[in-house]
């Protein structure tokens, strides 16, 4: 019996895409998973999403983050104020650099000015110890992943992606005791997700995503752009291994000659191949693919993957969860591991050397 203390832990999540954040309860010992509850979003406005994607590629040495420190801040505590029974608050920043060859990674934010204006113990600062140990500090809801896979009670292989600004997999093998056990889980950044889709229709037509998919589904792949893509080097790593938002920012490039809606298929086809060349690096085949992150909303996405992958494809909602409030649960869940001393990360995850339980305490003062 775990002799871990149950929390009430609120997540937060703002992600590469810029569009707001989330808030979710997951209600946890760090280990299990007994409960999830609430669900708020707070979107950034037009104004304060140009401020934040203006900081985007920065490091903190040059300074000048103050109007974006404080829209994070406001946005966050506005989120907190909706969820006044939580024990402790897991608050992930907004990252706005990562680069782990360099042993670096940057999330704006300060979890201690948090806890200081709520009251509240913020768990905060995840990635930056995996990171200086030599891991690649992403992905890191793997861990949430794999209790997940075991609330549902599966005994086989099972895949999550999730398509957000960038794409990532957990490959789960639930049979393990735990997720930092030898062969529980592989975790990867697979390539672009959203981001540069998103990117190109807001550049090509002044729209915030491509809804459904239907631009996308209207166009052409130019195969060609497509084959020159994959010759990126990042492809022939092997994992674990992480990206940041602007790693490919060269990506625009490949579509700039394209018709808007031939851009926008061919940077789709850019998102399903990526989590296809992902199953190379798997032990076993998953029996299911469950697709998290603004992705799984794409139907051309959705009916791609469908086409591409081994075993069956579903948003996480078919299996009862809530896809727009994962990953903000992932990081309650994370918050709880951390205050309970449990490792965050693993050799398998990141690439770290041993399992490392990263995140910062703030009490409240």
């Amino acid at each position: 019996m775990s002799q871990n203390q149950i929390y009430r832990a609120l997540g937060l999540m703002s992600g590469t895409s810029l569009d707001g954040v989330d808030g979710a309860v997951c209600i946890t010992d760090g280990q299990k998973i007994l409960g999830f509850e609430g669900g708020y979003y707070r979107p950034y406005s037009d104004q304060e999403r140009a401020v934040l994607h203006g900081q985007l590629g920065k490091w903190p040495e040059g300074g000048g983050f103050d109007q974006a420190q404080e829209i994070i801040h406001k946005a966050h505590i506005e989120v907190i104020a909706h969820f006044p029974d939580a024990d402790i608050i897991g608050f992930h920043g907004q990252t706005l650099n990562h680069d782990p060859k360099q042993g670096r990674t940057f999330q704006l934010g300060d979890g201690a000015a948090l806890a200081h204006a709520t009251g509240r113990r913020v768990v905060w600062d995840f990635r930056s110890e995996d990171v200086a140990a030599g891991g690649q500090g992403a992905p890191l809801a793997p861990f949430f992943h794999f209790a997940c896979a075991k609330t549902l009670g599966l005994r086989t292989p099972i895949a999550f992606l999730n398509l957000g600004g960038v794409g990532n997999v957990s490959w789960i093998d639930p049979s393990k005791p735990n997720p930092d056990s030898a062969g529980a889980i592989l975790a990867f950044d697979t390539g672009p997700a959203n981001a540069p889709i998103n990117d190109f229709v807001a550049q090509r037509l002044s729209v915030e995503f491509d809804k459904d998919g239907g631009l996308a589904a209207s166009g052409q792949v130019n195969t060609a752009a497509l084959e020159q893509f994959f010759k990126h080097p990042y492809f022939e790593t092997k994992p674990p291994k992480s990206l940041d938002r602007n790693d490919f920012a060269d990506i625009q490039d490949v579509v700039s000659d394209l018709n808007s809606a031939d851009g926008a298929a061919t940077l789709t086809a850019i998102a399903t191949s990526s989590a296809y060349a992902a199953q190379m690096y798997f032990a076993e085949d998953p029996s299911r693919w469950l697709v998290c992150g603004g992705g799984r909303k794409n139907t051309t996405i959705m009916t791609a993957l469908r086409q591409m992958l081994t075993g069956s494809v579903d948003a996480v909602e078919a299996v009862g969860f809530d896809g727009d409030m994962f990953e903000a649960q992932a990081f309650g869940f994370l918050a709880a591991r951390v205050v309970n001393g449990l490792p965050t990360s693993a050799p398998s995850t990141t690439g770290c050397p041993t399992p490392i339980c990263g995140g910062q305490i703030s009490p409240p003062l």
